[in-house]
């Protein structure tokens, strides 16, 4: 376990990072909706409650969806539609440098225990990730890219292609949803078993761009500190997950992942 940091030193905290991460044969990274805002992208979570200018009862739960599918539908275009506008950030290209690190094969041939050495654990649903070129990533609550059948098995990637108010699906011609997990939903089971395999085994957890407020996402950052993990926050203020322990490093992520990835090389 390790106790909170309280340092106004960046330099210090980033070293201290750093040397961290080099003492890690597995590295768990959970990431929020922070990441993405610095891409330009408008947090889901706004002020007074709204979601996007939306209650979230009208757009993001399975009740909203079967009183208007319609209203839900617009609402989730007009987020593809701005996904087709924004592009990966510094902070996003940070952690492809951080993954790439790590699955370097002399940094696995360290690693006898044949897990993966890195994952890169998601709350947002807007793809940034794997447009940057990170490839372990762990989707907790899906993704505006694919839709799925609400009768079906059918599940396709759409990328982000405009598509109808109620677009139907190509095999049975029942509406569609987005794949994305709505408020009163469970999360995909396998990658939610995925992301707890990550965590319990990783030496180091980042927490990067993200409230600690959403659970089951935030009690990831418990579970790595009963296993032992060192925690490494970086957020521009301190959140709920500062209160839990671990070295803050304060400041937006495009300006601290690729100075303390730096420190790496």
């Amino acid at each position: 376990m390790h106790p909170p940091i309280d340092t106004d030193d960046l330099d210090v905290a980033l070293d201290r990072a750093a040397e961290r991460l080099r003492q890690a044969q597995r590295v768990a990274v959970l990431t929020g909706a922070g990441v993405s805002a610095e891409s330009g992208l408008a947090t889901f979570r706004g002020a007074g409650g709204l979601w996007e200018g939306h209650r979230v009862e009208d757009v993001a739960t399975p009740f909203a969806f079967q009183r208007d599918p319609a209203l839900v539908w617009r609402f989730y275009n007009a987020r593809r539609a701005n996904l087709r506008s924004v592009q990966p950030n510094p902070g996003h290209r940070a952690l492809v440098a951080l993954e790439d690190r790590f699955a370097q094969p002399e940094a696995q041939a360290r690693d006898v225990s044949g897990s993966e050495p890195f994952a890169l654990i998601t709350q947002n649903v807007d793809g940034l990730h794997q447009a940057a070129g990170s490839r372990r990533v762990l989707e907790l609550h899906g993704s505006l890219r694919r839709v799925r059948c609400t009768a079906c098995t059918y599940l396709v990637d759409r990328g982000y292609e405009e598509l109808p108010d109620l677009p139907r699906c190509a095999e049975c011609g029942e509406l569609l949803r987005p794949d994305v997990v709505w408020f009163e939903e469970m999360l995909p089971v396998e990658t939610w078993k995925e992301a707890a395999k990550a965590t319990a085994e990783c030496q180091c957890f980042l927490v990067v761009g993200t409230s600690a407020l959403v659970y089951p996402a935030a009690g990831l950052i418990d579970a790595a500190r009963d296993v032992g993990a060192a925690v490494i926050e970086v957020n521009p203020e301190a959140t709920s997950a500062s209160r839990r322990g671990g070295l803050g490093l304060r400041g937006p992520s495009g300006v601290i992942l690729p100075q303390l990835v730096q420190r790496l090389v």
